[in-house]
């Protein structure tokens, strides 16, 4: 899977955990360019790119990820 292709699935499951489609991420994105974005929704936005993705965040790797970009590192990483 390629990065950009990391980034269309991202997109799609950021639009399904906030419901809305205008919703469109990059390497910068942070919680603080989503207003819905709170500590229970990253709860339920890392649930739903696991399952997206079929692989599971470590929590060391969920607390150090400081935007989108980290996320799609990592699960570039893990899908290697």
């Amino acid at each position: 899977m390629t990065r950009q292709e990391v980034f269309t699935k991202l997109d799609e499951v950021f639009q399904d955990v906030f419901d809305s489609e205008e919703i469109h991420v990059s390497n910068e994105t942070t919680a603080e360019d989503i207003e819905d974005w709170d500590s229970l929704e990253h709860i339920n936005l890392i649930v739903a790119v696991e399952h997206a993705f079929g692989i599971k965040f470590g929590m060391g790797q969920v607390t150090k990820m400081k935007n989108v970009g980290e996320m799609a590192d990592i699960i570039l990483e893990k899908l290697g």
